[in-house]
């Protein structure tokens, strides 16, 4: 609980993943990948309860050995490819409702961010309250200017490709762009049931460094966070907006 408001933690991890087979129980440094967010959301200090939402069975051992509730088996129709993310928290909050176990705040966790930190989550739920949000978004810098980016035709022509007020310069010069990298998503409870949506008017983001901003949808981004989880945890302070 924090400022008198309960918050939950949602887990979601859906058994058939394509672009990594079994990804939210393939071990990272040790452990299932999902054990790295049940982890990291336990630990936190503002949050009441940590549910993952899976269709597995497996998956749902492991998130219970490693200290989640996994209270119900999300419906086949929620864990398909083309279900929305959206309708697996609205499906959550409808079943904790119906269970009288009603919260303040949401907070979305994927487990294919397992670089995010305790202090992360934590400082992203302090930014709501300080900020008087309505929901709270984190994202990093972009590793790619977009502005170095654009559509090909059919011939391959490059001709327009740049913008005329870019051409010859550096990236320095050009405005900081940043990405959404899916480690952290908080809102009202209110906001997300009357708008569906993490955006809008009242939500803020909040920046993280790129080095957590790993998100796992194939093997490389597995290595990259297998690399990147041996290291020391960066000493740049989380930003915030």
């Amino acid at each position: 609980m924090y400022k008198d408001k309960r918050i939950v933690a949602l887990i979601p991890a859906r058994g058939g993943s394509k672009g990594l087979p079994r990804k939210n129980v393939l071990p990272l440094n040790g452990k299932p990948l999902i054990a790295w967010t049940i982890e990291q959301a336990k630990a936190s200090v503002h949050i009441d309860r940590v549910i993952v939402s899976t269709d597995d069975e497996e998956i749902a051992s492991v998130a219970r050995a490693h200290g989640a509730d996994v209270p119900f088996l999300r419906p086949k129709e929620l864990a398909s490819d083309t279900a929305k993310a959206m309708d697996v928290i609205l499906h959550a909050l409808s079943w904790l409702e119906e269970n009288r176990d009603r919260y303040d705040v949401f907070v979305l966790l994927q487990p294919t961010s397992p670089l995010r930190t305790t202090e992360d989550i934590d400082n992203a739920l302090t930014l709501l309250f300080s900020k008087d949000a309505r929901a709270i978004v984190s994202v990093c810098e972009t590793e790619h200017h977009p502005y170095w980016s654009n559509v090909l035709p059919a011939d391959g022509s490059l001709d327009g490709f740049l913008r005329p007020d870019i051409m010859n310069k550096n990236r320095q010069e050009l405005p900081t762009f940043y990405r959404l990298n899916g480690a952290i998503n908080a809102a009202y409870c209110d906001h997300l049931r009357t708008g569906k949506t993490f955006f809008g008017k009242g939500a803020y983001a909040f920046v993280m460094p790129g080095e957590r901003s790993v998100d796992i949808d194939t093997r490389i981004d597995f290595q990259l966070a297998e690399l990147l989880i041996g290291k020391k945890p960066s000493s740049q302070p989380c930003q915030r907006t």
